[in-house]
């Protein structure tokens, strides 16, 4: 479990504009860690987790001129079924409400990431320090943060 930071980056609802971002992103050699895209009529939301934030800072401030940034809780996972629920639970049960979450796909048997955003970031992240690598199949976080 590590804090990471997360960009909303706002782009207008046509063809073409996701594409300019990630390719700007790409060609800086910023890797996606975990992405979503949501949709209105006229805008959309992408949030987006990358392995370098400060590249990825720079990038979009050179590329596009509508984005934010706040930190969430990314976990790695294994991707089996209630992996992702045990955290969830784990969260309820200590009362700390999850303002949006996601996920990557995953390879099948393999592990996926999960990006969390919750009301008390502090105790989110006492709470869930406690997981560790070598314990159950599904039953944890296994990242640190990454050096840059």
């Amino acid at each position: 479990m590590f804090l990471q930071t997360q960009f909303s980056v706002f782009l207008v609802n046509k063809p073409g504009v996701l594409a300019t971002v990630t390719d700007a992103l790409a060609r800086a050699k910023v890797n996606i860690i975990a992405l979503t895209l949501m949709d209105s009529m006229e805008h959309g939301v992408l949030r987006i987790v990358c392995d370098n934030a400060g590249a990825a800072r720079e990038v979009l401030g050179r590329c596009h001129d509508r984005w934010t940034e706040t930190d969430v809780i990314v976990l790695e996972l294994s991707n089996e079924p209630g992996a992702f629920a045990k955290i969830a639970g784990k969260l309820a049960e200590a009362h700390i409400n999850i303002s949006y979450a996601y996920s990557t796909g995953g390879a099948h048997g393999g592990r996926t990431t999960a990006v969390f955003k919750v009301a008390d970031m502090k105790k989110a992240q006492k709470l869930l320090e406690g997981e560790r690598p070598g314990r159950k199949k599904g039953d944890g976080i296994v990242k640190t943060p990454p050096k840059h």
